[in-house]
């Protein structure tokens, strides 16, 4: 990004990207929100100063995208009855009608974990949904570990993900950080519910263009005209194109947790 800051502080349509994550997950019903950060901290709490559903945990070191959800472990240890949406923070487009999407799924289909999937044209970096014969859920494959097979496929993961708080803090502390980055994947979490012999529920619920990196200042202009774009009358719920079973008629949500990651 050019700049010392950190990437979620990044101004998007006039606010920093984080910012339109947590708008989002208010919007969707959830609190608290916890925010997971490390480098540039102090620029991340300053913005939400005084914001009494914002509570802030610290990862250090970093060792993954499963290593920054257990730090939130503390914040839960009351709320293992809870339902958690994790949520990367440097994903502005992100919306709350798809936040609900996946909580109604993640209800509906009583299951341990749900993840809210977008098939993409070009899928080169993005993790990989890997189904079953009968098309269900088996496996989310990091771009660096996949098979040629597996890089052909076009559903990935965007990080949306709803758990229940028990199982999710129970199975990191089963992790493992036997991959290309020695890191501790969130989405290995997956894998050890199914061994288990818990239910992961895939919906397909994101639009491609949510899905939009980024990685430089060159597409952070592409996704600020496109909530600018959405910001215009007329454009936002009047959308012929953003109608149908996802859109913002669903139900708010009664009570939920979200944590937002770096």
């Amino acid at each position: 990004m050019n700049s010392d800051l950190p990437k979620v502080v990044h101004p998007v349509a006039g606010e920093p990207m984080v910012r339109w994550v947590v708008k989002a997950a208010r919007e969707a019903g959830a609190s608290p929100i916890v925010l997971v950060v490390g480098h540039g901290a102090q620029h991340v709490r300053e913005l939400f100063r005084g914001e009494r559903d914002i509570t802030f945990v610290t990862q250090e070191p970093q060792l993954g995208t499963g290593h920054a959800v257990d730090q939130a472990r503390a914040v839960f240890d009351d709320l293992q009855d809870s339902d958690v949406l994790v949520l990367a923070g440097d994903g502005p487009l992100i919306r709350a009608e798809t936040l609900r999407t996946l909580v109604e799924t993640h209800h509906r289909t009583n299951a341990a974990a749900t993840i809210a999937t977008a098939v993409i044209p070009d899928p080169t970096g993005y993790g990989r949904i890997v189904r079953d014969s009968k098309g269900r859920f088996q496996a989310i494959v990091e771009h660096k570990d996949a098979t040629d097979a597996q890089r052909a496929i076009h559903e990935v993961n965007p990080s949306y993900y709803c758990f229940r708080a028990k199982p999710l803090f129970e199975r990191l502390r089963l992790l493992e950080n036997n991959n290309a980055s020695g890191e501790y994947y969130l989405t290995d979490v997956l894998g050890l519910m199914l061994h288990n012999g818990e239910r992961v529920e895939v919906v397909e619920a994101v639009p491609a263009e949510d899905v939009l990196s980024i990685n430089d200042p060159q597409q952070l202009a592409e996704v600020d005209a496109i909530l600018r774009k959405r910001a215009t009358p007329g454009l936002t719920k009047e959308d012929p194109d953003r109608s149908g079973p996802h859109s913002a008629s669903s139900p708010a949500l009664s009570r939920r947790h979200v944590e937002v990651k770096r």
